[in-house]
């Protein structure tokens, strides 16, 4: 099955017209890449003892590689052939994708993730995304990474486009490259491009816009201030016909609720001589966000209120023998628990003893503000009214899940852990053919489904 697609979408070909051999070879590069792909999908451990993965599954036969010609040595330098030609590779094969499997990408949802790697890599090669420390998505601070990104269909969740990025790179500073890198994919057709608050900036809003791009992403507290979502109502809200994944087996009467009210705003550049943005707003209540937000306010408020308790406990003792040291305390407390927007506290000293005293209390007010918000956020878009009203614009951001559901396959069925490999041109190689294998894998979820939908 993976060799024909590999076939269908002309994988060794477009690897070996831009990477070619001499004749003498005993494989080209594209047979390398091609059977690491099947390699991935059917076997997705470490690229070692690939010699008898080949024999077990008769690669010979299907893909027409020699089991003993792919040592490690052999392995290595495909990579490093294919790695200065990735733009190339990538757009050719997205573009037999589209045209071979028929997809719609008039709709994109673009997301980022971090893959974090084992290794100093202290000299990274110039022209190849840079192995640093960043914002890890698997919460692994202790090691460095790379960032993936990818662009998938809202026709059937294909990955159609990818590319590697520096693993300290900011996420909103990448999307107008990538956006002239889609366009150029979907033939410059008028096309719809979806995603999170990372998309929302004054010089990426005003790329898309001006070269008739549409867009949706929800707009962070920068774009939207909290008063403002403290000021929505319910009242005279729209309703939307929409039930979460989630929520399909449950009774009608327990499903998670959504209502819109829809807005307009400007967004001026950092410059004068800028053009304002008019933008339209919608705002978005969920009573599950709502539910989910209550429940880890308390949560972590009882936490709280334990800590403090037992800082209390411990009052006058070696460890918190001055009010410095219980302060110290308390703004832990109240960064780890997330608790100092509302934490009030008094230390002193007791003249009778000479111990520490503390005095502590959560600031209703404030708890009473935030709570206003729960369940509300703001989607931005360019969209005319006549192409999507609120409620459809809501429907459409809703599909950003089939990107985070390609992660999902990505670091679950693929196995894409904490890598190890011996240069950063080799590691931006690699994620192109775990790449390729995620669309093999896409694209035969999508053949099933149509065929399973008679």
């Amino acid at each position: 099955m993976v060799a024909g697609f590999c076939s269908r979408l002309k994988i060794r070909d477009v690897v070996d017209d831009a990477c070619p051999v001499r004749d003498l070879a005993g494989l080209s590069h594209g047979q390398v890449i091609e059977t690491l792909v099947a390699n991935r999908l059917t076997s997705p451990a470490p690229l070692v003892h690939v010699r008898e993965w080949a024999r077990e599954w008769a690669v010979a036969e299907t893909l027409g590689v020699e089991a003993d010609l792919l040592n490690d040595d052999r392995i290595g330098r495909a990579p490093d052939a294919i790695a200065p030609h990735l733009d190339r590779i990538t757009g050719s094969i997205g573009l037999t994708a589209i045209q071979e499997f028929g997809i719609d990408v008039t709709r994109l949802h673009w997301d980022m993730t971090s893959i974090s790697m084992h290794g100093a890599y202290p000299d990274n090669q110039d022209g190849f995304p840079a192995v640093r420390f960043g914002h890890p998505k698997d919460r692994r601070p202790d090691l460095k990474q790379i960032q993936a990104g990818i662009a998938v269909s809202g026709d059937g969740g294909i990955p159609v486009f990818h590319r590697a990025f520096d693993g300290g790179a900011g996420e909103v500073g990448q999307v107008v490259p990538v956006m002239r890198a889609l366009q150029e994919l979907a033939d410059r057709r008028r096309m719809l491009i979806i995603g999170d608050s990372k998309l929302i900036s004054y010089g990426n809003l005003a790329a898309m816009d001006g070269d008739g791009v549409d867009f949706i992403a929800p707009a962070s507290k920068t774009y939207v201030a909290v008063s403002e979502l403290a000021g929505l109502s319910l009242d005279g809200a729209t309703r939307v016909d929409h039930t979460a994944q989630r929520d399909r087996a449950k009774p009608a009467d327990q499903r998670g609720t959504w209502h819109v009210l829809k807005d307009a705003m400007t967004l001026a550049g950092p410059r004068k001589r800028d053009p304002v943005l008019r933008l339209r707003r919608v705002f978005v209540h969920s009573s599950a966000c709502a539910g989910a937000a209550a429940t880890a306010r308390a949560l972590k408020l009882g936490k709280a209120a334990d800590d403090l308790q037992r800082l209390e406990c411990g009052l006058g003792s070696r460890h918190y023998p001055t009010p410095a040291a219980v302060e110290a305390r308390i703004a832990v407390i109240g960064k780890t628990r997330r608790v100092a927007a509302y934490l009030q506290t008094e230390t002193s000293v007791d003249p009778g003893t000479g111990k520490s005293t503390l005095a502590w209390s959560f600031d209703q007010e404030a708890m009473d503000a935030e709570t206003a918000t729960d369940g509300w956020y703001a989607l931005l878009t360019n969209l005319p009214p006549d192409q999507a009203d609120a409620a459809a614009v809501l429907t459409l951001y809703k599909g950003q899940e089939a990107v985070e559901r390609r992660y999902s396959a990505f670091k679950g069925p693929l196995a894409v852990a904490a890598l190890y490999l011996k240069n950063n041109r080799r590691i931006a190689a690699l994620v192109t053919v775990i790449c390729l294998a995620l669309l093999i894998f896409c694209l035969i979820e999508r053949q099933v489904r149509h065929a399973l939908a008679g």
